[in-house]
């Protein structure tokens, strides 16, 4: 890994942080609206981003997180597993409006990792949860799908990890 990935991933991580604390009482309950979430459309633009994610992921959770031990496996678990099955699917899916649908799709339905560890530390419904969580989570990437874009288009994201 070049330092350009290394900086650009250290920034994403610090970046997922600042956002996650911002809006601590939103991104930790059974209806989660965490606004850093739509972070995750970086990876459509380039797989390297995945790193930055994850981290970002995991202090967010290990800093702010009032469950931080379930949260490190079941919320840094559920962000590797969906990035990792949208970096996938990129192979097949070029456009980059598709991609970002089926990233929303991955992490909207993936959420179920998220209730089972809500279910697990305050034993709240599983299906309801499900649904909160989901919602929430789709809202925020779904929202976040044209902000990226917008983004990409003026910082071009895509080339940014390109040495």
């Amino acid at each position: 890994m070049n330092i350009r990935t290394i900086v650009v991933n250290g920034i994403l991580a610090a970046v997922y942080i600042a956002v996650t604390m911002l809006i601590q009482p939103f991104g930790f309950t059974n209806v989660q609206f965490r606004v850093s979430e739509m972070l995750n459309h970086l990876v459509v633009f380039h797989k390297k981003y995945f790193f930055g994610i994850v981290l970002g992921v995991f202090f967010a959770n290990l800093f702010f997180s009032p469950m931080m031990a379930y949260d490190l496996v079941f919320g840094v678990g559920q962000s590797v597993i969906a990035l990792l099955i949208t970096i996938f699917s990129m192979r097949y899916v070029k456009n980059v409006w598709a991609r970002m649908a089926v990233n929303t799709l991955v992490f909207t339905f993936t959420m179920f990792l998220i209730a089972w560890e809500l279910k697990l530390a305050f034993d709240l419904p599983f299906f309801f949860t499900w649904l909160t969580t989901a919602v929430g989570e789709f809202v925020v990437m779904a929202v976040g799908a044209p902000i990226m874009y917008a983004v990409n288009r003026r910082a071009h994201l895509d080339k940014l990890m390109e040495t």
